[in-house]
């Protein structure tokens, strides 16, 4: 399998970092993985400082991977245990073939308790601490509200794929964890759409696409009254989730 092999790869690059440990999150760690098509979620631990030479070293780590089938999908946040329990601080991270700097999220630090898939070292609950259910609604609501719901201004970007399913799949994925607590795959939300109201060709064509390896790529006439639709669905349920949650 080619994401076995990478991740093998990807381990034995980052041996010489002498790595506390390297996790999975994630469709990698809580199932329904599509090879090809689902990113690779992972998060090192290494034993810090971070300083300018571990990030160069971390950089030449993932240019040696290029070349590997899936690198471009491979993700990976960079902590260290004196500051992984910091849920504001931005952490060294590569993905989309660069390196930059971001927060590891709640819905990140709950999915390593809850399903992370331990590939080194120690476990998740040794290094991180829990999240409480108050900051994981207050977090996923306030993507809703700050993120998803402006974004739908700029219609240009719904008509790319990535956009509706997405937009699609996390506002669902959201409704589940502001109401019950619970995180839930991409597949579960993708049944869960019909039933809250969302356009049900638009849910069609996401399954179809994740699921099933002949499907066509969307022609630009279907794009566009797929984006109307997407739009239409999303603004006023956003907006009633906001309010109910918010």
């Amino acid at each position: 399998m080619l994401t076995d092999a990478l991740l093998d790869r990807f381990l034995g690059e980052l041996e010489p970092l002498a790595p506390v440990a390297a996790w999975a999150h994630g469709s990698l760690a809580g199932g329904d993985y599509q090879e090809g098509r689902s990113d690779l979620d992972l998060i090192a631990v290494l034993p810090g400082p971070l300083t300018p030479g571990t990030v160069w070293r971390v950089a030449k780590l993932h240019a040696r991977l290029r070349a590997e089938p899936l690198a471009g999908q491979l993700h990976c946040t960079y902590l260290t245990p004196d500051r992984a329990d910091d849920v504001d601080r931005r952490h060294l991270t590569w993905a989309h073939q660069q390196l930059f700097k971001r927060p590891v999220s709640p819905v990140t630090r709950r999915e390593l308790h809850a399903f992370g898939r331990v590939l080194h070292g120690q476990t998740p609950a040794a290094l991180l601490p829990p999240v409480p259910d108050r900051e994981l609604a207050d977090f996923v609501v306030r993507d809703q509200r700050d993120f998803w719901r402006p974004a739908l201004d700029e219609a240009p970007l719904w008509t790319r794929d990535v956009w509706v399913d997405l937009g699609m799949i996390t506002f669902a994925r959201a409704g589940v964890t502001v109401r019950d607590g619970r995180l839930i795959s991409k597949r579960e939300a993708l049944e869960l759409l019909p039933g809250l109201g969302a356009p049900v060709e638009v849910v069609e064509d996401i399954r179809r696409r994740r699921y099933d390896d002949s499907a066509p790529p969307p022609t630009d006439a279907w794009a566009a009254r797929r984006a109307g639709l997407t739009r239409g669905y999303l603004g006023p349920a956003i907006d009633e989730l906001v309010t109910a949650y918010g």
